[in-house]
């Protein structure tokens, strides 16, 4: 394998898994009950308050996703796939195992995973980090620190701080 074969297969790694998170960010600012709706839902799951992290996860899902497509800044980009897919996989998909058809956490550990892999490997020569001359100096262990424990430091961060589950014992 060459590196151009390389080049282009991190790329398209970068390119569809971040415009899927960016995309799902998206939706949150524009389908379905947008931010409102979001905000009520992460209410409900005990994400309080819900706005607040409506648009919070919207925001970080749209920039990470753009920043892992076009490969700026990539390790933040993985700390914040990361960071999402660990508070989602922990607030919403815990319960119910692990397979994403029975609403498990298959797919957030896919993409949590893609994250830490790029920051890691790199973003390619096709990519704004290696424009930019950065890439050498944060890919490696460097990004795999910052994408894999900065994740997960900020998700352990905010379930601290902000996760109230409902008390479903109530009666």
């Amino acid at each position: 394998m060459t590196g151009t074969e390389v080049d282009f297969a991190v790329a398209a790694l970068r390119v569809i898994a971040g415009l899927t998170m960016a995309a799902h960010g998206l939706n949150k600012f524009f389908g379905g009950g947008r931010i409102p709706g979001t905000g009520r839902w992460f209410d409900s799951i005990g994400m309080r308050p819900g706005r607040v992290h409506a648009l919070l996860a919207a925001g970080t899902e749209t920039a990470a996703g753009v920043l892992l497509a076009v490969g700026l800044l990539t390790p933040f980009a993985g700390a914040g796939f990361v960071a999402l897919m660990a508070v989602a996989a922990y607030t919403v998909h815990r319960g119910s195992g692990f397979f994403v058809n029975a609403n498990g956490w298959e797919y957030n550990l896919v993409l949590a995973t893609i994250g830490v892999f790029v920051a890691t490997a790199g973003p390619g020569e096709w990519s704004l980090d290696h424009l930019a001359g950065l890439a050498p100096s944060i890919d490696g262990w460097p990004g795999l620190a910052i994408s894999l424990i900065g994740g997960l430091l900020a998700a352990a961060l905010q379930l601290a701080v902000f996760y109230r589950p409902p008390n479903t014992q109530a009666g």
